[in-house]
C-alpha cells in the first residue's frame, strides 16, 4: 500500500489487489473507530453496500479486529438502502449483517437500519434524517457529524444512493431522502451531501478497471461523486492498481 500524488481530491493510497484494499481500509478503519472512541467514548459510522465494502467488513470479523476492537462503542448507520425487506439479499442491511454485523459484538440497539422497504418512503427518510439529527452532534452547516462514512464508487459515477439526474443531489437542508436509481432495485433512500460532506472521515473504496469513467468525472467534477468533498474533514481514497491505472494524470 502506497501514498500516491493523484488528480482525485483528498488522499489515495493504492494497493496492488483488492484483497490488499481490503485489509488497509480495515486497519485505517480499526484505528479510527478507536481514536474516536477514546476522544468521543463511542464511533458512529454510515456503512455502505457493494463487492467492495463486503470484503472489507469480512477483514473486520478475522483476527486481530475480531476480538481487539471495542465494538460496543460502535453506532451503526447507512448511507443509502434499497427500498427491499431487510432480509432480501439486495437489502445493504442485509449485506453488511451477513459479512459483518452477525460476526461481532455489536450491541443491536446500536444499529440503525434505513426502512427504504416502507410504503412511504417519504416519511421513512424523515424518521431517519431525525434519528440522525438525535443521536450525533450537528457539524458544518447543522448537519448531523458522523466520525466516518464509507462510500463506494458506481460506474455512473453515483455514490451512496446519489444518482446523476435525480432530485436529492440538490438537497440540502435534508439530510436523508427518497431517491431513485437507474438500475433495480429503483427506488431508494440515501444521505444526502451535507451529511456525507459534514463527517469527519469519507472513505471511498474503490477496486477494477470497469471504474475508470467514474473515476475521471470524479476528477472533472462531472459526476455526484464528485460532489464528496467535507468541509471540516478528511477524504481518502482506496484504490486498487487496476482502479488507479484509470485515474487521469497529472495535468
Amino acid at each position: 500500500m502506497s501514498v500516491q500524488a493523484s488528480p482525485l481530491p483528498g488522499i489515495v493510497h493504492v494497493a496492488p489487489s483488492a484483497g490488499d484494499v481490503a485489509d488497509a481500509a480495515a486497519s485505517w478503519l480499526a484505528r479510527r473507530s478507536e481514536e474516536a472512541r477514546a476522544e468521543h467514548g463511542y464511533f458512529a459510522v454510515a456503512l455502505s453496500g457493494g463487492s467492495t465494502p463486503r470484503a472489507l467488513y469480512r477483514r473486520l470479523t478475522a483476527e486481530p479486529y475480531r476480538d481487539g476492537l471495542t465494538w460496543a462503542s460502535w453506532m451503526v448507520f447507512y448511507g443509502d438502502e434499497r427500498a427491499v425487506p431487510p432480509g432480501d439479499g439486495r437489502s445493504n442491511h442485509h449485506m453488511a449483517t451477513e459479512s459483518l454485523l452477525g460476526h461481532v459484538p455489536i450491541p443491536p440497539e446500536r444499529v440503525f437500519r434505513m426502512e427504504a422497504e416502507r410504503p412511504d418512503r417519504e416519511e421513512a427518510a424523515r424518521e431517519y434524517a431525525s434519528l440522525l439529527a438525535d443521536s450525533l452532534p450537528h457539524g458544518p452547516g447543522g448537519a448531523p457529524r458522523l466520525h466516518c462514512v464509507l462510500l463506494g464508487l458506481g460506474e455512473n459515477g453515483h455514490t451512496a444512493s446519489l444518482f446523476p439526474g435525480d432530485p436529492s443531489l440538490d438537497v440540502q437542508r435534508r439530510w436523508a431522502v427518497p431517491s431513485r436509481a437507474d438500475y433495480e432495485p429503483y427506488d431508494r433512500i440515501t444521505l444526502t451531501f451535507p451529511v456525507l460532506n459534514a463527517a469527519e472521515s469519507v472513505v471511498f473504496l474503490v477496486t477494477g478497471g470497469s471504474k475508470g469513467d467514474a473515476l475521471r468525472g470524479v476528477v472533472e467534477g462531472s459526476v455526484p461523486a464528485a460532489r464528496v468533498r467535507p468541509t471540516a474533514g478528511l477524504l481518502t481514497w482506496f484504490l486498487d492498481e487496476a482502479a488507479a491505472a484509470t485515474v487521469p494524470a497529472q495535468p
